[in-house]
């Protein structure tokens, strides 16, 4: 005889404002949550393989590619792993380039997940064309922020989607004074709007969710780190890039075809603003703090729906400090500096917008790649992303269909995860069962 069972399902086909293929599976037996699944399913893109047996010098090019929202950060910690490996020191007018080539990058991708991607959840709009009617002016001037940071990317990159200007080294050619300072007056209306930005974000209505996270992120002694630095956390990592593997490690799960890391020992951690703002708070630029503590958010901030806040302020973070570099840019000498190539194993890292981004290459006596290993930030959130899942299944059960669809949709878009390097979503399934059968 059966006892009563009931059971939901629940499925987005696909899952608006974030690229690719997957499935979300929650499991309740009783009301209670049995199990949560993050399935991915994505086709294998061997660029790893790819590298092996190329030149080192065609590193930065090749790894653009894996992403066309921020390649900057692939040619970042391709150009650091190859760099420590043949012991380059870069001089501090080309890291002043870098920098603002990855404020660049920044400007545009957070504008680009802010209000295109992840506000219109907040406001009940299933498209940002939607929102625009509702917001018109504050969506144009979304627009022009993001054009801006484009506009840098493009002078210094040589071009807005993949850049092809950065070499291991430096550049293949730099900048005038001249061409930059023409930007300064477009990065302070940026500044304005990237202001009034952070306000509006901070005005939502975000669901009450407190998660006690191990958060892992880049620092640095000098700035808020974005281009190198150590890999630190909340509970006591402070190592150099050359130990990820050995505190890091990864694994598979059998209903999902990507790889997924965890601090070894202890289990999931939080890449990306939220930890980046937790750990290097008081390294944010002066008006970026002031715009924090208008917004009301502080560290520790444990609330992942709350990250758009803080991608808000590392925006107002990333235009005042492009404004400063701009002002202290003197050209180079030379837009490089020589390679002398050394055998062995090169590790590097930079921060991606979505979190660390990190490179191992090992280059044999004459400059060939003989192995490559990539991980990307989503790859390292996966697994969070499912614990987060899990925190809220409870919450979300008792919403109606479409509501618990849509938030645990929103609880992804968190993260912003970057399905061009790593993942891929399709459909959510809920599953609950009352009892059981005899």
């Amino acid at each position: 005889m059966a006892e009563s069972k009931r059971r939901l399902t629940i499925k987005v086909d696909a899952l608006a404002r974030v690229e690719g293929e997957g499935a979300l599976v929650l499991r309740l037996r009783n009301g209670q949550v049995e199990d949560v699944r993050l399935t991915i399913y994505e086709p294998p893109r061997f660029f790893e393989a790819l590298l092996r047996g190329r030149h080192y010098a065609e590193a930065p090019d090749i790894t653009a590619r894996i992403c066309g929202i921020c390649p900057v950060a692939y040619q970042m910690s391709a150009c650091n792993a190859l760099e420590s490996l043949f012991h380059v020191e870069i001089p501090p007018e080309l890291r002043l380039l870098r920098l603002l080539l990855y404020y660049a990058e920044w400007i545009q991708s957070h504008t680009l997940h802010v209000t295109l991607l992840h506000a219109p959840d907040f406001l009940g709009f299933d498209s940002v064309v939607q929102m625009a009617e509702a917001y018109p002016d504050l969506v144009q001037q979304a627009l022009q922020l993001k054009k801006t940071g484009n506009r840098l990317l493009a002078l210094i990159g040589g071009r807005e989607i993949h850049p092809i200007n950065v070499r291991v080294g430096g550049f293949y050619a730099v900048p005038r004074p001249s061409e930059l300072l023409e930007l300064r007056d477009p990065l302070r209306r940026a500044l304005e709007h990237a202001l009034e930005l952070a306000r509006w974000v901070a005005g939502f209505e975000f669901p009450d969710l407190e998660l006690d996270y191990e958060f892992v992120a880049l620092r640095h002694p000098d700035e808020y780190a974005i281009l190198d630095g150590r890999i630190v956390s909340n509970r006591g990592i402070d190592i150099p890039v050359s130990r990820f593997d050995e505190t890091f490690v990864e694994s598979q799960v059998p209903y999902s075809t990507a790889l997924r890391y965890e601090v070894d020992g202890r289990g999931s951690y939080l890449a990306g603003p939220l930890a980046r703002f937790n750990l290097n708070f008081s390294q944010l630029s002066p008006l970026a703090r002031e715009t924090a503590r208008e917004t009301g958010i502080s560290p520790p901030v444990r609330n992942p729906f709350k990250s758009i806040v803080v991608r808000s302020v590392e925006i107002v973070h990333a235009l005042e400090q492009s404004l400063a570099l701009i002002e202290r840019y003197e050209p180079p000498a030379r837009p490089f500096v020589d390679c002398t190539i050394r055998a062995g194993i090169g590790y590097g890292a930079s921060e991606a917008p979505r979190g660390i981004l990190y490179h191992r290459y090992e280059v044999s006596t004459d400059g060939t790649v003989l192995d490559a290993r990539i991980v990307p930030p989503t790859a390292q959130n996966q697994k969070q992303i499912e614990e987060d899942l899990r925190h809220l299944a409870p919450l979300a059960i008792r919403l109606p269909k479409e509501r618990a669809t849509w938030l645990c949709e929103q609880a992804i878009r968190n993260y912003d995860p970057c399905i061009s390097c790593a993942t891929h979503f399709l459909h959510l399934e809920i599953e609950e069962m009352t009892g059981s059968t005899r």
